[in-house]
Protein backbone atom coordinates (compact mmCIF):
# COMPACT_ATOMS: atom_id res chain seq x y z
CA UNK A 1 0.00 0.00 0.00
CA UNK A 2 1.99 2.83 -1.40
CA UNK A 3 1.65 5.88 0.69
CA UNK A 4 1.96 8.64 -2.06
CA UNK A 5 1.50 11.96 -0.19
CA UNK A 6 0.82 13.41 3.44
CA UNK A 7 -0.78 16.76 3.33
CA UNK A 8 -1.38 18.75 6.57
CA UNK A 9 -1.80 14.73 8.79
CA UNK A 10 -4.17 12.99 6.01
CA UNK A 11 -2.14 10.44 4.05
CA UNK A 12 -3.20 10.12 0.48
CA UNK A 13 -2.76 6.68 -0.93
CA UNK A 14 -3.03 3.66 -3.54
CA UNK A 15 -3.64 0.29 -2.20
CA UNK A 16 -1.39 -2.56 -3.64
CA UNK A 17 -4.55 -4.31 -5.55
CA UNK A 18 -6.28 -1.19 -6.75
CA UNK A 19 -8.58 -1.06 -9.89
CA UNK A 20 -9.56 1.73 -12.47
CA UNK A 21 -10.91 4.55 -12.32
CA UNK A 22 -7.33 5.62 -10.91
CA UNK A 23 -8.44 6.93 -7.66
CA UNK A 24 -6.56 7.00 -4.14
CA UNK A 25 -7.96 6.92 -0.84
CA UNK A 26 -7.21 9.59 1.69
CA UNK A 27 -7.14 8.74 5.57
CA UNK A 28 -6.55 10.33 9.02
CA UNK A 29 -7.78 9.52 12.29
CA UNK A 30 -9.63 5.94 11.05
CA UNK A 31 -11.89 8.07 8.55
CA UNK A 32 -11.61 7.72 4.84
CA UNK A 33 -12.79 8.86 1.49
CA UNK A 34 -11.65 8.32 -1.95
CA UNK A 35 -10.93 10.56 -5.01
CA UNK A 36 -11.67 8.89 -8.75
CA UNK A 37 -10.06 10.98 -11.59
CA UNK A 38 -12.38 10.57 -14.63
CA UNK A 39 -10.00 10.32 -17.94
CA UNK A 40 -10.94 11.46 -21.23
CA UNK A 41 -8.07 10.82 -24.25
CA UNK A 42 -5.49 11.25 -21.52
CA UNK A 43 -6.76 14.68 -19.65
CA UNK A 44 -8.74 14.81 -16.54
CA UNK A 45 -12.42 15.64 -17.13
CA UNK A 46 -14.07 15.01 -13.45
CA UNK A 47 -12.72 14.51 -9.95
CA UNK A 48 -15.09 12.49 -8.05
CA UNK A 49 -14.52 12.43 -4.22
CA UNK A 50 -16.55 10.01 -2.07
CA UNK A 51 -17.04 8.36 0.82
CA UNK A 52 -15.67 4.60 1.65
CA UNK A 53 -18.12 1.82 2.55
CA UNK A 54 -17.53 0.73 6.25
CA UNK A 55 -15.15 3.74 6.73
CA UNK A 56 -16.75 7.29 8.89
CA UNK A 57 -15.87 9.89 6.14
CA UNK A 58 -12.83 12.45 6.68
CA UNK A 59 -14.39 15.46 8.70
CA UNK A 60 -15.57 18.74 7.25
CA UNK A 61 -12.19 20.74 7.48
CA UNK A 62 -10.12 17.08 6.55
CA UNK A 63 -12.02 16.46 3.48
CA UNK A 64 -11.76 20.23 2.57
CA UNK A 65 -8.19 19.87 2.71
CA UNK A 66 -8.40 16.80 0.95
CA UNK A 67 -10.39 17.98 -1.73
CA UNK A 68 -7.90 20.97 -2.44
CA UNK A 69 -5.01 18.52 -2.56
CA UNK A 70 -6.49 16.30 -4.64
CA UNK A 71 -7.56 19.33 -7.27
CA UNK A 72 -4.03 20.84 -7.06
CA UNK A 73 -1.87 17.00 -7.34
CA UNK A 74 -4.42 15.38 -9.89
CA UNK A 75 -1.73 15.59 -12.49
CA UNK A 76 0.81 14.43 -9.93
CA UNK A 77 -1.25 11.59 -8.63
CA UNK A 78 -2.10 10.70 -12.03
CA UNK A 79 1.78 10.45 -12.83
CA UNK A 80 2.36 8.36 -10.00
CA UNK A 81 -0.75 6.24 -10.02
CA UNK A 82 0.75 4.93 -13.96
CA UNK A 83 4.55 4.76 -13.01
CA UNK A 84 3.34 2.20 -9.59
CA UNK A 85 0.62 0.01 -11.67
CA UNK A 86 1.80 0.29 -15.16
CA UNK A 87 5.82 0.48 -14.70
CA UNK A 88 6.10 -1.15 -11.54
CA UNK A 89 7.96 1.57 -10.26
CA UNK A 90 8.76 2.45 -7.28
CA UNK A 91 6.83 5.37 -5.41
CA UNK A 92 8.50 7.63 -2.93
CA UNK A 93 6.46 10.17 -0.49
CA UNK A 94 6.04 13.70 -0.33
CA UNK A 95 4.97 15.13 2.90
CA UNK A 96 3.56 18.86 2.42
CA UNK A 97 2.97 20.77 5.05
CA UNK A 98 2.06 24.00 3.90
CA UNK A 99 -1.71 24.61 3.25
CA UNK A 100 -2.71 24.58 -0.43
CA UNK A 101 -5.01 27.81 -1.27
Amino acid sequence: MPIIFEYLGIIIQFYSNEHEPIHVHGIKNRRQCKAEFILLEGKIVEIRISPIKGYLPLKNRDLQNFKAFIEQYADKIIQKWVEYFVYHKKVEVERISRRIK
